[in-house]
C-alpha cells in the first residue's frame, strides 16, 4: 500500500534552500576586493553555507556587511521548522463559513512559518507597524535554544498564551541587537510569502530606520528598494529636545523590481471642471493650448499648418496669420485636428480679440476617445493635512466610545498605501503581522466597500496583555487581540449600516430620475417607451441612476465583512513519528494513535490544509456519508474523514468523489479487510488521488 504519512510540521527552510540553490539569495550578495584591488560584487559563501546549514558556520573573510551579535542564530531561527498549528475558533469569528478574511493570534514568527507553505508567493501587499525600539516598548524574545528556567531568569515575562515578551530598555547592552534579532527572521520569512509583484511597507521611526533599511537591502535586495516615505504624523509634537519630531518613516521594498508596478494616484477633479454635451460618456474636461514653441530637433515643419477660425481667418501656431519662422508647432497633426474638430475634442476661443486653439482633455477618455483612468505618480511625502495620528485616535473613539488602544494609525493612511498597489487588484491578499488594533483590516474592508473589491486580509497579532491601569483593561479587554477582533466586528457593522443608507439614497435618486422622465413625456408611458422618447441627456441621467443603484446593490450584497479567527498552538500530533520503513500494507492502520486527545476534527482539518497547500480561507463543505462526517475543501481539492470505523463502503464513496487528496486518521480503518482493500478501491475509482494519513 502506497500511502504517505503527513509530516504535520512546518517547512524546513534549510532544506528548502538546498532545493533552490540555483536561485540567487539577495542576502548572500556582498562586496569585496579582488586580487587586483578592484571592488567587485561577490557571493558571501559563509552566509550561503549558513543558509544551507543546521549548524552555526564561522567565517573569517573580511567584507562589507551588516552584522550584529547572534545574527547567524537569527538566520538559523528563520529557517528552523516548528511543530505548531493554527486552531480555528468559530465562536470568536464572524461568518466563519463564508468569509475569506483571517485573524490569527500568536507569535508572528511561528504563525508566518505555519503559513509559509500554503501562502508561499500569494501575498500582494504587506504592511507592518513593528515595535519602534524606543526604549520602553516590547520586543519578541525568541528562543535561541535556552531552557525555560534560563529564559525566566533572563526575562520573566509572558503573554497570556505563553509567548515571550521583554521590555527592551535603552540601558540594555544589547539594545539594537535584541531588536535586530527580533525583526530579521520575521522579515526573512515574510519575504517568501510575497508574490513576485508584491510590495512591503514598514512603518518605523528614526531609532531603527537605518538598521531596518540595511536589513531590507540584504533580504529583499538593494535594487528592490523603492522609497522611504515620510509621513508627517502630527502638525506639532512635544517629543524631542533640540528638534521637535513630527514625522515617521514608511520604508518601501518590492519583491521583484521587474515585476512590480504601482497603480498611480487618481487625479484630482480640480482641473476637470468644464462640461459639454459629451459629459456623460467622456466626463468633465479641462483645456490645454494646442500650440508650443519648439527648439531645434523638437520643431516639426509638418506641424506648422493653418487652422480655419470661426470667422474664416487662418491661424497658424503661435497666433500668427502666416507661417512663422520662430519654431511654433501644433501638438497634433492636421489630420488629427480635423478629427478633433469634427468629434468635439478641439475648442476654439476668442480671447480679447485673439483666436486660440485648445485640446479638450477629458477625465474619462484620452485624446483619441479611448476609456482611461487618469492617474499621477505618488509622492514620498504624506502630510498631516492628509492623515494624522489625531484621526486614528478619533476613529478608535468613534468605534468604541472610548480609547482602548494608544496611537493607532489612521485607516485612511493604510487605505492610501493600499491604493498605490492593489487598487486595480481587487482580489489581492494583504498581510499585517504586527496588526495591533487591526487598522489594516479596517482599511481593506473600507476600500472594498468603496469599489466593490474582494481583497482579503490576514491579520497576525501576539496576544500582548493590556496594562492594568489602561482604558482597555477597564473596558474588559485583557489583551490587544481582543481589541483588534472587536474593531473588525464594529467596522463591519458600521460599513453595513453606511451601505444600507447609501443604497436607499441611490434608490431615491433612481426613483426621482425615472419619475422626472415620465413627467417630461407622458405619465402613462412605459419605461420601454421612454427610451424612445426621452432626450439623450434625460436617457443618460436615468441610465446613470440605474447603474449607480445596481453597482451599490452588488457591493452591498457581495462585500465580505467577516473573518475567521485562528489561534497558534502546539501541533495536533503527539511526538510519535514512524519512518517509512515502519509501514506496510498490514500494519499501516494499526499504529498507535498519535493525535492529542483535546483536538477536534476541525483542528486536524486545518492543519492538513496548511500542509497540503489549501489556504485557510478555502470554502469547506461538510456532509455525512453513512453517518461519518466528510470534509470537502476547495471543491474536492481535499476530502477528509477523521471518524473511526471507516469501512469499504465509505472508502468507496470518498474515492468516487475523485479528490486530489484523501486524508484519514491512522486509526480510522475499521478492520484488516478494509486496510487490504484500501489501495485497490482508490486505484479503481480515483487512480490520481493522493492518499494521506495522520
Amino acid at each position: 500500500m502506497n500511502i504517505d504519512k503527513l509530516k504535520m510540521q512546518t517547512l524546513d527552510g534549510v532544506q528548502n534552500n538546498k532545493k533552490k540553490i540555483e536561485v540567487l539569495f539577495p542576502n548572500c550578495i556582498t562586496e569585496k576586493m579582488d586580487k587586483n584591488g578592484h571592488l567587485v560584487k561577490a557571493i558571501d559563501f559563509d552566509k550561503l553555507r549558513q543558509e544551507l546549514s543546521c549548524e552555526l558556520v564561522e567565517g573569517r573573510e573580511e567584507r562589507f556587511q551588516f552584522v550584529w551579535p547572534d545574527k547567524k542564530k537569527a538566520i538559523l531561527l528563520a529557517n528552523s521548522p516548528i511543530n505548531a498549528t493554527l486552531r480555528p475558533c468559530r465562536e470568536e469569528s464572524v461568518d466563519f463559513e463564508n468569509t475569506e478574511n483571517l485573524y490569527i493570534e500568536g507569535d508572528n514568527l511561528d504563525v508566518l512559518k505555519c503559513l509559509k507553505e500554503t501562502y508561499l508567493g500569494k501575498v500582494k501587499m504587506i504592511y507592518i507597524d513593528p515595535p519602534y525600539n524606543t526604549g520602553n516598548d516590547f520586543v519578541y524574545e525568541d528562543d535561541f535554544a535556552e531552557s525555560a528556567s534560563e529564559y525566566l531568569a533572563n526575562s520573566g515575562q509572558y503573554d497570556v498564551q505563553g509567548n515571550r515578551l521583554v521590555t527592551n530598555s535603552e540601558s540594555n547592552g544589547r539594545f539594537h541587537t535584541d531588536w535586530l534579532n527580533m525583526i530579521y527572521p520575521r522579515l526573512k520569512v515574510s519575504r517568501d510569502l510575497l508574490s513576485e509583484d508584491g510590495v512591503i511597507f514598514i512603518s518605523i521611526d528614526d531609532n531603527e530606520v537605518d538598521n531596518l533599511k540595511k536589513i531590507c537591502d540584504e533580504l529583499f535586495g538593494e535594487g528592490n528598494f523603492v522609497a522611504n516615505m515620510i509621513w508627517q504624523s502630527t502638525a506639532g509634537s512635544n517629543t524631542g529636545t533640540d528638534i521637535v519630531t513630527v514625522t515617521e518613516n514608511i520604508v518601501v521594498y518590492v519583491k521583484n523590481r521587474n515585476r512590480f508596478q504601482f497603480d498611480g494616484k487618481l487625479s484630482s477633479m480640480d482641473s476637470y471642471t468644464l462640461s459639454d454635451e459629451y459629459e456623460a460618456e467622456r466626463g468633465k474636461y479641462g483645456l490645454d493650448k494646442m500650440d508650443r514653441r519648439r527648439v531645434g530637433s523638437h520643431y516639426s515643419d509638418a506641424l506648422n499648418y493653418p487652422i480655419t477660425m470661426p470667422d474664416g481667418t487662418l491661424r497658424y501656431p503661435g497666433g500668427y496669420n502666416e507661417k512663422s519662422k520662430e519654431g511654433w508647432n501644433y501638438l497634433w497633426s492636421k489630420t488629427k485636428v480635423d478629427w478633433g474638430l469634427k468629434n468635439g475634442f478641439i475648442e476654439i476661443k476668442n480671447n480679447n480679440g485673439e483666436w486660440a486653439v485648445y485640446n479638450k482633455r477629458y477625465f474619462k477618455v484620452d485624446n483619441e476617445g479611448n476609456p482611461i483612468e487618469r492617474a499621477i505618480p505618488f509622492r514620498n511625502l504624506i502630510t498631516s493635512d492628509m492623515f494624522n495620528t489625531a484621526q486614528g485616535t478619533s476613529e478608535i473613539r468613534n468605534l468604541f466610545s472610548d480609547r482602548p488602544f494608544d496611537f493607532p494609525k489612521p485607516s485612511g493612511l493604510i487605505k492610501y498605501l493600499l491604493s498605490t498597489c492593489v487598487r486595480n487588484d481587487k482580489d489581492a491578499v494583504i498581510l499585517d503581522f504586527f496588526s495591533g488594533s487591526a487598522t489594516t483590516a479596517h482599511a481593506v474592508m473600507q476600500l472594498n466597500a468603496e469599489d466593490g473589491g474582494n481583497r482579503k486580509f490576514v491579520m497576525v497579532q501576539i496576544p500582548e496583555a493590556t496594562e492594568e491601569k489602561s482604558e482597555a483593561k477597564k473596558a474588559g479587554y485583557i489583551n490587544i487581540c481582543e481589541i483588534g477582533k472587536e474593531r473588525v466586528r464594529l467596522v463591519g457593522k458600521k460599513i453595513k449600516k453606511e451601505l444600507d443608507v447609501l443604497l436607499q439614497q441611490k434608490y431615491q435618486e433612481l426613483y426621482a430620475a425615472s419619475h422626472g422622465a415620465i413627467e417630461s413625456t407622458n405619465p402613462t408611458s412605459s419605461f420601454a417607451y421612454l427610451n424612445t422618447q426621452l432626450s439623450k441627456i434625460e436617457k443618460e441621467r436615468l441610465n446613470e441612476a440605474s447603474r449607480n443603484f445596481d453597482k451599490l446593490k452588488e457591493i452591498s450584497e457581495g462585500i465580505d465583512l467577516g473573518f475567521r479567527v485562528f489561534k497558534l498552538d502546539s501541533s495536533n500530533m503527539e511526538d510519535i513519528y514512524y519512518a517509512p520503513a515502519d509501514y506496510d500494507q498490514g500494519t499501516l492502520f494499526a499504529k498507535s494513535e498519535n493525535i492529542k486527545e483535546d483536538r477536534t476534527s476541525e483542528d486536524l482539518l486545518f492543519q492538513v490544509m496548511l500542509e497540503l497547500g489549501a489556504t485557510l480561507d478555502s470554502k469547506i463543505k461538510t456532509s455525512t456519508v453513512k453517518s461519518k462526517a466528510i470534509y470537502n475543501v476547495a471543491d474536492g481539492y481535499i476530502i477528509a474523514c477523521f471518524d473511526n470505523e471507516i469501512d469499504d463502503n465509505i472508502v468507496t464513496d470518498i474515492a468516487k468523489m475523485e479528490p486530489q487528496y484523501a486524508v484519514f486518521r491512522d486509526s480510522s480503518i475499521k478492520d484488516d479487510s478494509t486496510a487490504t482493500n484500501f489501495e485497490q478501491i482508490f486505484k479503481t475509482y480515483s487512480p490520481n488521488t493522493i492518499t494521506k494519513v495522520l
